[in-house]
C-alpha cells in the first residue's frame, strides 16, 4: 500500500483565549493525486478498459470538487454546466468537519461503490482515516467529514447512474462485420470489441456525441494507386523488427493497453497496465504539484481533465464505430505481408479515429490553460512499470508524441492520428467554453505539426 499521508497537519485556535485546540487537517494537491493512483491499481486489477476508466475518474473527481465549491466561492458548482447535472446541498446543520477530508473521501465512497474491486478501495479509505487519527485529527472531525462526504457521494452516484451506461447490457451483442475494410478481432486475444454502444452514455458538456465528427476516412481499398494502399505502405515500414530504439520507447512509453497478452510458448500471460486517462491524470498530479497549486485548484484541474477524458471517449467511439474501420494488423498481413507484425499488441476495437490522440489532446488543452503553453515538466507516471521517465516542453509537444506513438507502435493509420488529435481539441476548446473559462467556443488551442 502506497504511503498515505499526503497532508500536513496544522493547529488551529479556536479562539484568541486559551481554549481547547483542535487539530484540522490540511492537504494539497498530491492528495487527490494518491485517491487517483489507488484507483488506478484499483483498474489495473480489474483491467478496466479506458472508457470506463475515465467514468470512474469524472465521476470520482466530481464528488470532490463539488464539496471544494461549496466551500469556496471562486469554484462554481457544476450544476447548471454539466449536462444534467443535479443541485447539490450540503447537509443541513452538520459543523465540525474538514471540508479537504470530506472532498477526498467523497472521491473515494464514490470510486469504490463504481468500480468493481470496490473493496481495494474501502481498505485504503480505511487506512487512510486512521493514518488522519495517527496525526492527531479527531474523532468527531472525521466522523463529520465522512459524514458529509457520503452524502454528496449518493448523489454523485445516483447522477452517474442516470447516465444510462447500466442499460448497455441490456444491448444485443455486438457481431463484426464481414464486410471488406471492416474491422476484425485481433490475435493474440481475439477480443470483443470494447464498449460498442459506449455513445449512448450520456456525455457531461457535449450537445450530441457526433458534435464533433470528424472527416470520414480514407476509403478502403486493395488498389496500389489508392490513398489507402499509400497509408498501408507508411506502417508496413514501421515493421517491429525494423522499428528505431527512439521509436520504441516512444511507442512503449504510451502504449496504455489494458488488454495486453505476452505469449510465453504454451500460456498467454495478461500484461497488466494503465489506462491513457490514467496517464494524463498522472501528468496532472505532476504538473499541480510542480505548479504548488492548492488543494481546491488540483481538485478542478483533475476534474475537468476527468470530464475532458470522459467527453473525449464518447466522441471518438461514437466514430469508431460509425466507420468501423480494419486494423493495420489485419489489413497488412492479409493483403500486402502475412508476416508483419506491428510493436504494439493491436487493441480490441476499430481503428478510425485513435482514441489516445483524441484524448491526449483534449487533456492538453485544458492543462494548458492552467499552466501555459511552455510549462516544462518530466512524466514519470510510467516508472512504476519499469519505463524510464520522458521531459516535454509543452503539454500540447506531449499530447503529440502520444498520437505519434500509435503510428510507430502499428496499431493506427495516420489519418486516424491527425483527425483524432483535431477531435481532441475541439472538445478541449468546448469543455473549456462550457465551464466558463474561455469566451469563445472556436478552438484556440495550437496545432503543431
Amino acid at each position: 500500500m502506497r504511503k498515505l499521508l499526503y497532508f500536513m497537519v496544522a493547529v488551529v485556535a479556536l479562539s484568541a483565549c486559551h481554549k481547547q485546540e483542535v487539530v484540522q487537517p490540511q492537504f494539497s494537491g498530491d492528495a487527490i493525486s494518491g485517491v487517483i493512483s489507488e484507483m488506478t491499481d484499483v483498474m489495473v486489477n480489474d483491467v478496466t478498459n479506458p472508457p470506463l476508466a475515465a467514468r470512474f475518474f469524472s465521476y470520482a473527481t466530481l464528488a470532490g470538487y463539488e464539496i471544494v465549491s461549496q466551500h469556496d466561492s471562486t469554484f462554481r458548482s457544476m450544476h447548471g454546466i454539466l449536462n444534467e447535472y443535479p443541485k447539490i446541498e450540503k447537509p443541513a446543520g452538520l459543523t465540525g468537519y474538514s471540508y479537504q477530508l470530506s472532498a477526498l473521501l467523497a472521491m473515494m465512497e464514490t470510486a469504490q461503490k463504481m468500480q468493481p474491486s470496490g473493496a481495494m478501495l474501502a481498505a485504503y479509505e480505511q487506512q487512510f482515516l486512521d493514518s488522519c487519527r495517527h496525526s492527531g485529527v479527531p474523532e468527531d472531525v472525521i466522523a463529520n467529514s465522512l459524514t458529509y462526504a457520503q452524502a454528496v457521494s449518493k448523489s454523485i452516484l445516483a447522477y452517474a447512474k442516470s447516465d444510462k451506461y447500466n442499460r448497455i447490457s441490456n444491448y444485443s451483442r455486438y457481431s463484426p462485420s464481414e464486410e471488406a475494410g471492416a474491422w476484425q478481432p485481433t490475435p493474440p486475444g481475439f477480443f470483443a470489441p470494447v464498449e460498442p454502444y459506449f455513445n449512448t452514455v450520456r456525455s457531461f458538456t457535449l450537445d450530441t456525441c457526433s458534435q464533433f465528427k470528424p472527416k470520414p476516412p480514407v476509403p478502403f481499398s486493395t488498389e496500389k494507386n489508392s490513398a489507402f494502399y499509400t497509408l498501408m505502405l507508411l506502417n508496413l515500414e514501421e515493421n517491429a523488427a525494423d522499428l528505431s530504439d527512439e521509436h520504441q520507447q516512444i511507442a512503449a512509453f504510451w502504449d496504455c493497453n489494458p488488454f495486453a497478452l505476452q505469449d510465453n510458448g504454451h500460456l498467454m500471460v495478461g500484461m497488466k497496465k494503465i489506462s491513457p486517462g490514467a496517464h494524463w491524470l498522472g501528468i496532472t498530479g505532476i504538473a499541480c504539484q510542480k505548479a504548488n497549486k492548492s488543494f481546491s485548484e488540483a481538485m478542478e484541474i483533475n476534474t475537468l481533465v476527468s470530464v475532458a477524458l470522459m467527453d473525449g471517449f464518447i466522441s471518438c467511439w461514437d466514430e469508431k464505430f460509425r466507420s468501423n474501420r480494419i486494423r493495420p494488423e489485419t489489413a497488412i498481413r492479409r493483403y500486402m505481408d502475412a508476416t508483419w507484425k506491428p510493436f504494439l499488441q493491436t487493441p480490441p476495437f476499430p481503428e478510425y479515429l485513435s482514441g489516445h490522440s483524441t484524448i491526449s489532446a483534449a487533456s492538453a488543452v485544458v492543462l494548458t490553460h492552467y499552466f501555459g503553453d511552455n510549462f516544462r515538466f518530466t512524466d514519470s507516471v510510467e516508472t512504476r512499470y519499469g519505463l524510464p521517465s520522458r521531459p516535454f516542453a509543452s503539454f500540447q509537444q506531449a499530447a503529440i508524441e502520444a498520437g505519434i506513438s500509435r503510428f510507430y507502435g502499428g496499431i493506427h493509420f495516420m489519418d486516424a492520428i491527425d483527425n483524432g488529435r483535431t477531435q481532441g481539441l475541439q472538445v478541449g476548446e468546448w469543455i473549456l467554453y462550457k465551464t466558463g473559462k474561455t469566451a469563445s467556443a472556436g478552438s484556440k488551442a495550437i496545432v503543431q505539426k
